[in-house]
């Protein structure tokens, strides 16, 4: 066949096809130009390679009988120790020498010193403590050092050894942690607000010498009594009530507690004490921080006693589980809105104090479930929550989704999130339910970049639990990557925790998992009653060990089963 009969019959198949045109040839060719533009326009590659997602943790080549293989992360492999610790480097020491595991006396240095040269962007951190949505107080570093100071030197000064602190989150409740640790007394951290038979009980058991508390919130006549180890009293007073006398003793206790104030031990020293904090010694002993375990309100199932290698390798192992560009630096905000007490929250305060992030306080957090109330006054660019203040605020804003845009608009935006791996951008269609999403802060929604929640291990608490559709919903309200991890009473921090880049839903969304282990702890399971590890199913209780650990090993007592992708999820 010739090339003039190929031309001849492609002239004809032309004449042919431009003969049958007409006005639905032309709108079925515009449709179809359409998608196709709109496909191209739109399309959006995921935040992070699928097969990373896919196994996001690594079981060990041996087990042991009736144990699944151990697990880890995939930031600690086997072939390398777990994360022990912060890698200090002290002054004049080589940049290519390995750093020690440090303390929390290393955090509030590196607080007040700020960030070496070569670990990016210079500037300290601010601590501000928010009263309401009109005032907020910023601390000067060098006032909270005195104070660290001084409260120290004075606890010592009158023979006390174990301090409780019985504060809501404040910055008085962190300097007196760091007191603890530089002029060597065990801290003892009690949730705030607990009913008085519960916190006799938590002076009785941890054998408590000092407590500094907030006027109105400590049972003082019934802790004298029922505690006959406590000798100090440290009252932490606001302004409106300094003018009162504070240190008188109730009549029948004998002035066996010395009582004052946390003003009048700062005040009546001279300007110049206590500025310069204790000579850096590697060497020098510092206490445990005992923690009372609470997985339910109004409920203190344990007490466990952390030493400073478990905190240091905690807070270690959040500083590296978020990707290089996204960790905390100085120009975050950081504002805990669970309590200090718990672990979780305490781990990742300290990590954000040791990235020189700027932290505000409010005394409300850890106490309301409303997000709004807790994080009014400040525009924070990191979060810790609980699981209830996060359904709460998912169980509002859901409510308000009601007219067919706005459900077309949050469909989108979770197909953002679930189908293409990547957070919705603005958009026109996006912007309609801007006005409903919840108030974090008073800037308006976008500011926020980093939301924490931890879920503790029980397994008869299910109203708490977080599903995977409900993270997503809170991914698009909030604008925010949510970070879902399991807490557990004798783990400083998380056991696992899910991965920064990780929106995925699975079945019907109904269910969740939390992820990976850090890289300061792994797992295993292993028999419990009814459920048995085979080689065909990885079913059992969930074991967890690492130098972030107390003791270096603990069992959660919940049944866990291993996903395909290494993830933990509840049996």
């Amino acid at each position: 066949m010739g090339l003039g009969n190929i031309l001849a019959q492609l002239d004809e198949g032309l004449t042919s096809l431009l003969g049958q045109w007409n006005g639905y040839s032309t709108g079925l060719a515009t449709a179809f130009v359409l998608i196709i533009t709109y496909a191209i326009m739109t399309r959006v590659e995921p935040e992070i390679h699928p097969m990373l997602l896919a196994r996001q943790a690594q079981g060990s080549p041996v087990r042991q009988e009736r144990e699944s293989p151990v697990y880890r992360g995939n930031s600690a492999p086997h072939s390398l120790p777990l994360n022990s610790g912060l890698n200090v480097k002290d002054p004049g020491a080589s940049k290519w020498a390995q750093g020690r595991d440090g303390d929390l006396r290393d955090v509030w240095r590196r607080t007040i010193s700020g960030p070496p040269e070569e670990d990016g962007p210079k500037g300290k951190g601010r601590i501000l403590t928010v009263l309401g949505s009109q005032k907020v107080i910023e601390h000067k570093l060098d006032d909270i050092t005195r104070q660290i100071n001084l409260i120290g030197q004075h606890i010592s000064s009158q023979g006390g050894s174990k301090v409780a602190i019985y504060l809501p989150n404040s910055v008085e409740f962190i300097a007196t942690l760091f007191a603890c640790c530089f002029y060597n007394l065990t801290a003892i951290l009690l949730p705030f607000d607990q009913p008085e038979d519960a916190v006799i009980s938590m002076l009785q058991r941890s054998g408590a010498d000092t407590v500094v508390t907030a006027p109105g919130a400590f049972p003082f006549d019934s802790a004298v009594k029922s505690c006959p180890a406590l000798r100090q009293l440290i009252w932490v007073v606001d302004e409106g009530s300094n003018h009162l006398d504070w240190n008188e003793v109730p009549k029948g206790m004998g002035g066996s507690v010395n009582v004052s104030t946390w003003q009048e031990i700062v005040n009546d020293n001279p300007l110049t004490a206590g500025t310069e904090l204790p000579a850096a010694d590697s060497k020098a002993e510092v206490k445990d921080v005992i923690i009372f375990w609470q997985s339910e309100p109004s409920t203190l199932e344990e007490m466990v006693r952390f030493t400073q290698g478990n905190l240091v390798s905690a807070i270690s192992a959040q500083l590296t589980a978020v990707p290089t560009r996204e960790r905390f630096s100085p120009a975050d905000l950081f504002l805990p809105a669970a309590s200090l007490s718990s672990s979780y929250t305490l781990v990742l305060t300290l990590a954000a104090m040791y990235s020189n992030s700027s932290v505000a306080f409010n005394s409300v957090a850890g106490s309301v479930t409303d997000l709004d109330l807790a994080t009014t006054g400040v525009a924070p660019t990191i979060v810790v929550a609980t699981p209830e203040t996060l359904k709460k605020t998912h169980g509002e804003t859901t409510g308000r989704i009601s007219s067919m845009l706005t459900q077309l608009s949050h469909w989108v935006q979770t197909r953002s999130l679930v189908q293409n791996g990547a957070m919705p951008v603005a958009s026109f269609l996006a912007s309609y339910n801007d006005g409903l999403r919840p108030r974090i802060g008073n800037t308006a929604p976008g500011k926020l970049r980093l939301l924490y929640v931890a879920e503790p291990a029980n397994e008869k608490t299910t109203d708490t639990r977080l599903s995977e559709t409900t993270l997503s919903d809170l991914r698009v309200f909030t604008g925010a990557r949510v970070i879902y991890a399991l807490a557990a009473p004798k783990c400083a921090g998380a056991v696992t925790q899910t991965q920064f880049h990780d929106y995925r839903i699975s079945g019907d969304g109904s269910g969740s998992h939390f992820g990976p282990p850090l890289s300061s702890t792994e797992f295993y399971l292993r028999d419990s009653g009814s459920h048995k590890v085979t080689d065909e199913s990885y079913v059992g209780e969930v074991v967890v060990r690492g130098p972030a650990v107390a003791g270096g090993e603990a069992a959660l007592g919940v049944v866990g089963a291993v996903r395909p992708d290494g993830t933990l999820a509840y049996a």
